[in-house]
């Protein structure tokens, strides 16, 4: 075999140029899926980034009514009581959940106020001591909220960074003092997400899609809540998972929990982004594939250039199959040296393929802004199919050469 893998590389190179564009037709088909799989598994990351964030797993529950997140502004709905103790004991008890929090909130449009300044569309979240890790979150200056905080019912909060620039302007909020629905709130800390994320934003639909809401929140302590709002509210829940891949089971274990004793309208519904992820790349995959068959032709179109030299070859060496026959070498030898020399021809035409590949996903990317993720997998599916086109579009002569007369192949000589 080694032999054989020598006697192919050196009738490779004594034929340099007709060798290249034998292997034309292979580079380029293997080049394209590789860019184009690369280029595909590169925004579907992308898109699983935009919507779930840089490592932030975390699955949040809140009350429906019908198909819309029920407004707590309406009123407590009949028969919704808060969730009890033994529910918050199951959710804590869901594989892969590391964390669970159950918290208020509500979005106030001209409710919180620092001097004449309004946090006009913020969010007030009513939060326990499990809040801040659940939900992906760190203190950035001050302290969190405490036990304490909650237990005397100290009206004290929390700002994030919208909030905090959108109040204060740059200033340094700690210490300071902002109203809540008329009540007056110490700040003593600022928060963060853990991840520094931002997504990727080229569109006006990817705004809409991926940016969330930016109007700013403010944290109080969930036991200061009915001072604001309504005593007995049903709260959302936060559940942060060990995966992104566990985060959809985990959902439907939560809603399954919290909707034991509930009927009627009102259901618990989990917040599944990794289905919104699959249904946004969904949306190009039939184009996708598509480019991928058109890619695969040429491959087809190589495959028959190899078959199409082969047999040139096998028409040049006619008298050298004919001695080998007539001094005693056998069909088995002849075939697997032209099938080693198919091989061999295409599996180079793969590797190159696959460099040519990569070269392309990224120039692609630096000209479109496109992110890419190479695929290691596709690569060597690659290699290894380019080396199945070699063997199936190799038979043909190979076979020719095995069953060739030596009297007749030294005549033609």
């Amino acid at each position: 075999m080694i032999e054989n893998i020598r006697l192919s590389f050196r009738g490779i190179l004594s034929h340099k140029m007709r060798s290249f564009l034998t292997m034309l037709g292979i580079i380029i088909g293997i080049a394209a899926i590789i860019a184009i799989v690369s280029t595909i598994q590169g925004t579907n990351e992308q898109i699983q980034k935009n919507l779930i964030g840089s490592g932030v797993n975390n699955v949040r529950i809140s009350l429906n009514q019908g198909d819309w997140e029920y407004d707590y502004s309406s009123g407590i709905p009949d028969g919704i009581v808060p969730v009890t103790d033994e529910q918050l004991a199951d959710l804590r008890k869901i594989r892969h959940a590391e964390n669970v929090s159950l918290y208020h909130q509500r979005q106030d449009y001209d409710g919180v106020y620092h001097a004449a300044t309004s946090l006009s569309g913020g969010y007030v979240m009513g939060i326990d001591t499990s809040y801040l890790d659940a939900a992906g979150l760190q203190i950035r200056s001050g302290r969190g909220i405490s036990s304490e905080d909650l237990l005397h019912f100290r009206k004290v909060c929390l700002l994030d960074t919208d909030s905090s620039n959108s109040l204060f302007q740059g200033e340094d909020p700690l210490n300071q003092t902002i109203e809540i629905r008329g009540e007056p709130f110490v700040i003593v800390g600022t928060v963060g997400d853990k991840e520094s994320f931002q997504p990727l934003i080229k569109t006006m639909t990817d705004y809409y899609t991926y940016s969330g809401e930016k109007s700013g929140k403010v944290y109080i302590p969930s036991t200061c809540w009915p001072v604001l709002y309504q005593y007995d509210e049903p709260e959302y829940v936060v559940i942060r998972a060990d995966k992104t891949e566990n985060m959809t089971a985990i959902g439907k274990d939560a809603e399954s929990i919290l909707n034991q004793n509930i009927s009627g309208d009102y259901t618990y519904k989990a917040q599944n982004l990794m289905e919104q992820a699959k249904q946004i790349q969904q949306l190009s995959q039939s184009t996708n594939t598509m480019l991928i068959w058109i890619a695969a032709i040429s491959l087809l179109v190589g495959g028959i250039g190899v078959m199409n030299i082969m047999l040139v070859s096998f028409t040049e060496r006619t008298s050298e199959i004919g001695l080998k026959k007539a001094i005693g070498a056998p069909k088995k030898a002849i075939l697997i040296q032209f099938l080693t020399e198919a091989v061999v021809l295409t599996s180079l035409g793969g590797i190159l393929g696959v460099i040519t590949g990569i070269i392309l996903a990224y120039l692609i990317s630096n000209l479109n802004g496109t992110p890419v993720a190479i695929s290691v997998p596709a690569s060597v599916f690659a290699v290894a199919f380019s080396m199945a086109i070699g063997i199936v579009f190799g038979i043909l002569p190979s076979y020719k050469a095995a069953n060739l007369d030596p009297i007749e192949a030294l005549r033609r000589e």
